[in-house]
């Protein structure tokens, strides 16, 4: 019977360890598998060659409850579920935040009032805050009064990493803040640019305002003198120019913002990491201090350069006092067609993120030639401590061999308020990436091994003992 139990004894080792070591992520990816992840459609954008939606939509589907976003990915498609590319259809940008709705209301919302946020221009005369029955959800800042978004993209979005790294999350709905009386909605806002069949595509995705025959902006209000292009001359429903012959009467489709979550729902194992949108363009001012409202003009002109060749750079840098302490684990820039680099750094020069676009060689959806298709992301190995009331310093290039119209240098981060702490760290260590996933798992299961070995060894030499002992007594 001694031997019986001790041979189920080394077979269940035997098990056990086939076990971990056929499903070693059962074992060590730990937060990695509470990860969700769904699939949604926005409601329809109807496009036509050389037409302007710019849609907003409000309570969108989304995951309801208190959850911790750990990612948003979004691509244009058609009816089908196909990829439209860029050459067909720009993707100007898409962006999403929340907002508190009172319950029962049948009131809904102005759609003026989430013009004024996001990448649209602003409405002077427009609420920017809160109506009685509205309440919007900002981000952490710095530009309170126009990108307040979580998360956003434009033609980059299929090549641009959005995964929040373990432990960290944005975190969503928590009961103790949301105001009584309201529920917890999300709002989306796409602009895309319809360029088929159009004299000059990479006027009409930089919203020159000649191919548009604009001369107000959507508000009515005549443009400013010298403007050229940009977002007030290519609002929802305006019109590019089209090839003389081109037959449009016929071609007009409907498109969809496919957009794939990831998250988890809320414990005490996430850490809330907050949003912070940097705008190259912002007028704050050091010499007023952080009491200064941060005016960002979101777009810009880059000039073409007067020489040719590589000196051909256009270069702008902005500085901006941090509202916060905490730290950074995950930056990524936003660019258009032009776009060389962004880098966010230190007032002594100490780099903290360059995020870098990605240009498409092809015709195929995601590698477009010609168009930014990516931005490099940032995950700092060890998250980089900001204090409050430091200075950070935000640099955009740009090519200018040509000029360009309506560029944007926007800078997003990641900030968490705290580290996990050293005890519980090092199950996260097992999630940062698969590469340490793969070495530390092989390690401990080797020591493992070992271990199984050894008491496999020890027990079968007892049982030779005893197999070989005989009793004194008679």
């Amino acid at each position: 019977m001694a031997r019986y139990h001790r041979r189920s004894l080394i077979l269940f080792l035997i098990l056990a360890l086939l076990a971990l070591t056929t499903s070693p992520s059962q074992g060590f990816l730990g937060t990695e598998n509470k990860i969700k992840s769904a699939v949604f459609l926005s409601p329809k954008l109807v496009t036509s060659p050389g037409s302007v939606s710019n849609s907003y939509f409000f309570d969108m589907d989304f995951p309801r409850g208190h959850i911790g976003l750990k990612g948003f990915d979004a691509e244009l498609v058609d009816e089908a579920g196909k990829p439209v590319p860029l050459h067909e259809t720009y993707l100007h940008h898409w962006n999403v935040y929340p907002y508190y709705a009172r319950k029962g209301s049948s009131k809904l919302p102005r759609q003026e009032m989430f013009k004024n946020h996001g990448f649209s221009r602003k409405d002077p005369e427009t609420s920017l805050d809160s109506t009685s029955d509205i309440i919007i959800a900002k981000n952490g800042g710095l530009c309170m009064s126009t990108l307040i978004y979580y998360f956003g993209s434009a033609s980059e979005t299929r090549h641009t990493s959005s995964y929040i790294p373990d432990p960290y999350a944005i975190e969503i709905d928590n009961p103790e803040e949301r105001p009584d009386g309201y529920e917890f909605k999300w709002h989306l806002n796409v602009h895309a640019i319809d360029t088929r069949g159009v004299e000059d595509k990479r006027g009409c995705l930089e919203c020159l305002c000649d191919l548009y025959n604009v001369t107000v902006d959507e508000y009515g209000r005549a443009l400013r003198p010298g403007y050229k292009g940009g977002l007030a001359c290519c609002y929802d429903k305006t019109q590019c120019r089209v090839k003389s012959g081109f037959d449009n009467g016929e071609k007009t489709r409907n498109l969809y913002l496919k957009y794939t979550l990831r998250w988890v729902d809320w414990d005490n194992t996430v850490l809330p990491a907050k949003v912070y949108v940097f705008d190259v363009t912002d007028s704050w001012k050091r010499s007023v201090g952080d009491s200064q409202e941060h005016n960002c003009h979101v777009e810009y002109e880059v000039k073409p350069c007067k020489s040719n060749g590589d000196g051909c750079i256009d270069v702008k840098k902005n500085s901006f006092m941090m509202p916060f302490s905490g730290y950074i684990i995950y930056g990524v820039a936003h660019q258009h067609v032009g776009g060389i680099r962004a880098a966010l750094y230190r007032e002594n020069g100490e780099g903290i993120c360059t995020s870098m676009p990605k240009y498409g060689n092809g015709v195929e959806p995601g590698n477009e030639a010609g168009y930014v298709v990516g931005m490099t992301s940032c995950y700092p190995a060890d998250p980089v401590k900001v204090s409050y009331g430091e200075t950070l310093s935000l640099e955009v290039n740009y090519s200018s061999v040509v000029g360009h119209t309506g560029v944007m240098g926007l800078f997003y981060i990641l900030v968490a308020q705290q580290l996990p702490e050293p005890e519980s760290s090092l199950p996260y260590l097992f999630q940062a990436h698969a590469e340490s996933v793969s070495v530390l798992a092989f390690l401990a299961v080797t020591v493992l091994v070992a271990v199984v070995v050894l008491i496999a060894a020890v027990v079968y030499r007892r049982q030779n003992r005893e197999d070989g002992y005989q009793s004194l007594s008679t």
